[in-house]
């Protein structure tokens, strides 16, 4: 597999959101809005890319027994250092994303992709792997997103497109959210199997 496949594969076929049905707490949790949405997944692509990388270049002095407890530390160290950098120069970001920073580290979409791919391949490809999974997580939040925020506020990344008193209040809570990822999962795989 190429590179540009491995990226392919990650935001189409293997989308952790709209196909793997995968990260479901953030993609519920941080998608009231689509600015919300796109730094979330933002913030777990640079660590999947960054996780990725390290996991794969470790990947042979690692004994077995200790796999995954050692993904976990590499995958928390990243966590770690992208949170000190978002509290530092983005404390508003940081504070809108709360608690949903520090559980990068149990997303189960970072260790699913380092014992299924980054353990396995080279560095290389396990970067681009991380890009394409974590571009396809950052492109379903920022849809989900974006489509809650227009259909609960009348605005798109704070832009106003109808008056806000037309907007239903039920796709900011967390009912709409499951609503609009129902749909949104539909309507991607229609347009994939299409």
């Amino acid at each position: 597999m190429t590179a540009l496949q491995t990226i392919k594969d990650g935001l189409i076929r293997r989308n952790p959101t709209f196909v793997l049905i995968l990260g479901m707490c953030p993609t519920l949790g941080t998608t009231s809005s689509a600015l919300t949405g796109m730094s979330m997944g933002l913030a777990t692509l640079a660590v999947l890319i960054c996780s990725n990388m390290v996991i794969s270049a470790i990947k042979n002095i690692v004994p077995d027994q200790v796999r995954i407890p050692v993904f976990i530390v590499v995958i928390a160290s990243f966590v770690t250092v992208l949170q000190m950098v978002m509290q530092a120069w983005l404390p508003a970001l940081y504070s809108a994303l709360g608690i949903f920073i520090p559980l990068i580290v149990v997303n189960c979409i970072l260790l699913g992709r380092a014992e299924a791919f980054a353990s396995k391949n080279n560095v290389l490809l396990s970067a681009c792997d991380g890009i394409g999974i974590g571009a396809g997580f950052t492109l379903a939040l920022t849809a989900i997103g974006a489509v809650r925020e227009l259909l609960g506020t009348g605005a798109v990344f704070g832009f106003r497109i109808y008056d806000s008193s037309f907007g239903a209040l039920l796709f900011i809570l967390a009912p709409g959210a499951f609503i609009v990822l129902g749909f949104l999962i539909a309507l991607f795989n229609y347009i994939r199997h299409a």
